[in-house]
């Protein structure tokens, strides 16, 4: 199959599934008495091609989440020319790359220490939106802040002259069963709301819908509109 074919049959397979993802979205926030706009949808493109960030852009999607500092470094002089187009680093961000990534980045949804909120906020040339990553659950393999410390990292980020915080994000154990995720979503609103922090990073692919009942405000959506990624070699 010609190039040019092959990329209408994959523009075309995106915009189905962005139609149900938004189908999705809309019955959710009916469901839970919100309107679609105080939900944003961002498309996590990690582990694919700048092409499907071009893709995405076509169809109207704005707003691009990435796990890989290095990673994104590579597709970035491919799609800084989208106008309109924020690209938000989803992923643990280590101290050592908080100044590429607060150059790529417009948007932090994994802050979780002051040191890490100083090398961003010294790196920054332009205000920065950041989330704290809250670790709400047990398993090693997920990072974060600790409940308890909030406060502290929350003071932290205020003395910061060019980052600005506008919430919390979790990742909750992944499970079939999108309700496992719910008891975690909850307790992120509490903070949230504990804190007076507007915005709720929360909510994937498969358990959006219990996100935005719980009132996520960034659901973070790969899989159901860009199909299972395979990690690099």
């Amino acid at each position: 199959m010609p190039v040019c074919s092959l990329r209408a049959k994959l523009k075309g397979v995106l915009k189905e599934r962005l139609a149900e993802v938004e189908n999705r979205l809309a019955l959710a926030c009916q469901k839970a008495g919100r309107k679609r706009d105080e939900v944003l949808l961002l498309a996590v493109t990690k582990v694919f091609l700048a092409d499907v960030i071009l893709e995405g852009y076509e169809l109207g999607l704005r707003d691009f989440g990435e796990n890989y500092v290095q990673e994104f470094e590579g597709k970035f002089p491919l799609v800084s020319h989208l106008a309109g187009a924020k690209f938000h680093l989803i992923g643990h961000l280590q101290s050592n790359k908080a100044r590429k990534a607060a150059e790529l980045f417009s948007h932090i949804h994994t802050v979780d220490s002051s040191k890490l909120a100083r090398r961003i906020d010294e790196a920054a040339t332009a205000p920065k939106e950041v989330l704290i990553e809250v670790k709400l659950s047990h398993e090693d393999a997920k990072h974060g802040c600790a409940p308890e410390d909030l406060p502290e990292l929350i003071d932290g980020i205020a003395a910061c002259q060019n980052l600005k915080l506008t919430g919390l994000m979790t990742m909750p154990p992944w499970d079939e069963n999108a309700e496992t995720a719910r008891p975690y979503f909850v307790q992120l609103r509490g903070l949230a709301e504990k804190y007076r922090l507007p915005e709720l990073s929360m909510g994937m692919s498969n358990d959006l819908e219990v996100a935005i009942e719980e009132g996520s405000t960034v659901v973070r959506v790969g899989t159901a509109l860009f199909g299972k990624r395979q990690k690099p070699q």
